[in-house]
């Protein structure tokens, strides 16, 4: 059985609290889980004390029988210090441009570095006549 640490949506509409809990992986996301182990309110201040809420023991427990996080959850494990932080991209691998787009790209930063080496060089040679 995979077992995963993933949040589970609670709350109003646009008004989301999250559970955070151990759960089947094959079980839907508000659906069945195993135990809860914290809580997560994105409406409450970044810097508010119960923003977050961690239960680590039985956390760490649930790692050690081999649990995975989810990303997001992941994240707030890194930040509690329960486990190495996961390296965050700046953007995702599907926002990268395409092959031609990365192409053109390469054109245009080529075209633009043959052009301003010409102008910086007629000074340097005005210099030198005086």
């Amino acid at each position: 059985m995979s077992v995963k640490i993933r949040l589970s949506r609670g709350g109003a509409k646009k008004r989301p609290f999250y559970r955070i809990v151990v759960a089947d992986a094959r079980d839907p996301r508000d659906g069945r889980f195993i135990e809860k182990v914290g809580t997560y309110n994105p409406l409450l201040p970044q810097d508010h004390p119960e923003r977050i809420v961690l239960k680590t023991e039985r956390i760490q427990y649930w790692l050690g029988c081999g649990a995975q996080p989810t990303d997001r959850v992941a994240r707030f494990l890194g930040q509690a210090e329960l486990i190495s932080a996961p390296a965050i991209r700046e953007t995702p691998k599907k926002s990268v441009p395409k092959a031609k787009a990365q192409e053109r790209a390469k054109e245009r930063a080529n075209k633009a570095a043959a052009a301003a080496p010409e102008p910086a060089a007629q000074p340097a040679e005005a210099a030198a006549e005086a």
